[in-house]
């Protein structure tokens, strides 16, 4: 079962790690950086993304391998948004 989005959907698509610029990934109503390197996670305070990389925790590895091997949606890039709204006009 997908969870359901805390933040606007292009919104999420749209944002991507400030360390790595990699994708994030919604895990347990965090956004967790698809990068292995950084495996920065950050945190939503109702319903805004606090992107700030001093506020942000660093996983583990193997936390950060079990958020990835978990469900949960990744953002899609700009390319998914403009064709949404390509859709809707």
């Amino acid at each position: 079962m997908s969870q359901a989005l805390p933040i606007d959907q292009d919104l999420f698509d749209l944002l991507v790690c400030p360390e790595s610029r990699a994708p994030l990934k919604l895990v347990d109503g965090r956004l967790v950086s698809t990068d292995a390197a950084s495996r920065r996670a950050y945190r939503i305070d109702q319903g805004i993304p606090v992107m700030l990389i001093e506020e942000s925790q660093a996983l583990s590895e193997g936390d950060w391998k079990l958020a990835m091997a978990g469900e949960g949606p990744i953002g899609a890039g700009v390319a998914a948004v403009q064709a949404r709204h390509a859709q809707t006009r």
